[in-house]
């Protein structure tokens, strides 16, 4: 059975030997996870999000568990991109295994600065951009509630990193995340990953005061996968770039059905926290999932969701 995809892009084409990705910041830099499988057998691994320059992020407590997920506001703590080329990128599978690069920054001229440092490591196949990063010019507004400071750094990468493939990492915190999927395309994205973490927050009522020491906090895991599949679902109709499915992610048959709503692949990130073989057990497992619901590639599944309509006329009990 033949599992592997290609995010067929504006600009490059990121071939994958199968739809499995990490998520950014759940899997580290792909190292520490070695123990727990073959990075090789992954179709890609996303790494945690890098800036220019070393970041420690933001105060303990920073994560917490809720009721079927959990909340993190670690602030995107990294070694910053320098010490990601000399000492990690090096150890990592990249001939095998395509490396994308999660970048952030807080101006569209920083964002471009990264892709271009990043534009010359062979290493790295494409760059994901996260535009939940607060725009410091606009007063913190995020890049990726407004879909023209989208369009403006998916366009600054784009001129910036033109070996690589660009992926923008669409948050759910909007009104319409289609226009941002659009806006992004327009602007030369060769693929978008949704959706990103909910805001949220929790609390503990004997102390009365946040859990988080940030307040708010980023809401992922199982009990997120409705509002992503709505959106993968929702973007895949709006755009003709390649959607990647990222949410609530646990096992082969919630791959399945991200690739149903029109994702090519997807990523998986809270999983790793629950497992840290789940990456590497979905993708091993995708093969028989597919037999066992008669499909013999991801093409053949992707995007045939049957709408309201068609599923009442063959079922009419549910009109």
């Amino acid at each position: 059975m033949d599992i592997s995809v290609t995010l067929r892009g504006q600009t490059h084409d990121l071939a994958l030997k199968n739809p499995v990705l990490t998520a950014s910041g759940t899997f580290g830099c792909g190292l520490e996870f070695a123990p727990y499988g073959d990075l090789k057998s992954l179709g890609g691994i996303v790494v945690k999000g890098i800036s220019l320059l070393p970041r420690e992020g933001n105060p303990c407590p920073r994560v917490v568990e809720t009721a079927a997920g959990m909340l993190n506001a670690v602030g995107l703590q990294n070694d910053g991109v320098e010490d990601f080329c000399a000492h990690k990128l090096p150890s990592l599978p990249w001939r095998d295994t395509p490396i994308i690069a999660n970048i952030y920054a807080a101006s569209t001229d920083e964002f471009a600065d990264l892709a271009a440092r990043l534009n010359v490591e062979d290493g790295v196949a494409a760059l994901e951009i996260n535009v939940s990063c607060p725009n410091v010019a606009k007063g913190g507004v995020l890049f990726g509630q407004d879909p023209v400071l989208t369009a403006a750094v998916t366009s600054a990468v784009r001129k910036a990193a033109p070996r690589k493939h660009v992926m923008v990492k669409l948050s759910p915190n909007v009104t319409d995340i289609a226009l941002m999927a659009k806006s992004a395309e327009d602007a030369g994205a060769d693929s978008v990953s949704c959706i990103n973490t909910l805001l949220g927050m929790a609390v503990d009522l004997r102390l009365r005061r946040p859990k988080l020491a940030n307040v708010l906090g980023g809401l992922s895991g199982p009990a997120i996968k409705p509002v992503a599949l709505r959106c993968v679902w929702q973007v895949a109709r709006a755009v003709r770039i390649p959607v990647v499915g990222v949410g609530g992610i646990v096992n082969a048959h919630d791959a399945l059905e991200f690739i149903l709503a029109g994702a090519h692949a997807v990523q998986i990130g809270s999983g790793n926290f629950m497992r840290p073989d789940c990456a590497f057990t979905v993708a091993a497992q995708l093969p028989a999932a597919c037999e066992k619901i008669g499909v013999k590639s991801m093409e053949e599944l992707r995007g045939t969701l049957q709408n309201g309509s068609a599923l009442q006329r063959k079922h009419p009990a549910m009109a």
